[in-house]
């Protein structure tokens, strides 16, 4: 067996697998094109083995460990893209590109604060101005 075909072969199907991670802007057909640069590796690892004939088959035992890490690969990315899809409404890549939670104000709870401190006696809540800014309006 002439090992260019299947080299050729494994050669497009990971240029195509680029270039759906490069302009691909859906989530999803970003993962099916990092699964056929995956596939174009086992073809090569398969390829490499027949072509040297290899006793112990190690191009087809590493075969099926890329497998095994595509199949996690693709359960795991699926599920993020599942939830980031239902957080928020879409999959396009672009619109994704900050994943950080919305800023906390500047005042958090904490165990020893008690709500009702800063409240007037007749419980209507008090303007929001940091600490250090209240004692220089004050003075």
């Amino acid at each position: 067996m002439h090992l260019a075909y299947p080299a050729v072969l494994a050669a497009l199907l990971f240029a195509v697998g680029v270039y759906g991670v490069l302009a691909r802007r859906n989530a999803i057909l970003v993962l099916m094109s990092v699964e056929l640069m995956l596939n174009a590796v086992n073809l090569n690892l398969v390829a490499f083995d027949v072509w040297l004939r290899d006793t112990l088959h190690a191009g087809q035992a590493l075969t099926l460990f890329t497998i095994a890490v595509a199949a996690a690969e693709i359960g795991i990315g699926l599920a993020i893209v599942l939830m980031v899809h239902r957080n928020r409404g879409t999959a396009d890549i672009d619109r994704l590109r900050d994943t950080a939670e919305p800023p906390q104000p500047w005042h958090t709870a904490s165990e020893d604060d008690d709500p009702t401190d800063d409240m007037p006696a007749d419980g209507a809540p008090t303007d929001d101005t940091p600490p250090g800014e209240k004692a220089e309006a004050t003075a």
